[in-house]
């Protein structure tokens, strides 16, 4: 854990202005971004290139406008397994991976295991995934449903 402060802490006023501007654009143009930090466009670059190699910036990728995609339907299900070992959550796990309508997945210390937010087009599609898909999961043994009614504030960190 020592280490992951000591990484934090190497970040400059510049670093981090450069995080938090590609937060929310990150199609911005090199040139465009310099100009935003005060830099020039050489010295940027590189720091841009050393904050991708160091795991600050894990990739680029376009956020999807859900509705226009027929996929307003949003669950949390509290999923409790039979048996944490972990061999079986390594199974949970991987299989949860192959399920594009789970968009997060989250281990949760408390009265259920895993917390999994989902996405479907409607209740009828998530009572199918839920019933087909999520319930047949490794050592899955209970769920439980919360139907989302408005998405207040919904950022993909």
């Amino acid at each position: 854990m020592a280490k992951n402060i000591e990484e934090v802490r190497q970040l400059d006023r510049y670093d981090r202005q450069i995080l938090d501007i590609l937060s929310s654009d990150g199609r911005l143009p090199v040139t465009d971004l310099a100009r935003r930090v005060g830099l020039s466009k050489t010295p940027c670059q590189t720091r841009l290139k050393r904050l991708q190699d160091e795991g600050y910036i894990q990739g680029f990728r376009a956020v999807l406008n859900p509705q226009k995609l027929g996929k307003e339907h949003v669950a949390f299900t509290e999923v409790t397994l039979s048996d944490t070992r972990e061999a079986a959550l390594k199974a949970f796990n991987a299989a949860v991976q192959k399920i594009p309508e789970i968009e997060q997945c989250h281990m949760i210390a408390g009265s259920f295991d895993y917390l999994l937010k989902v996405r479907t087009a409607n209740m009828q599609s998530y009572r199918k995934i839920l019933g087909e898909t999520i319930t047949a999961l490794p050592h899955v043994s209970n769920t439980s449903t919360y139907v989302t009614m408005e998405a207040v504030k919904d950022l993909a960190f």
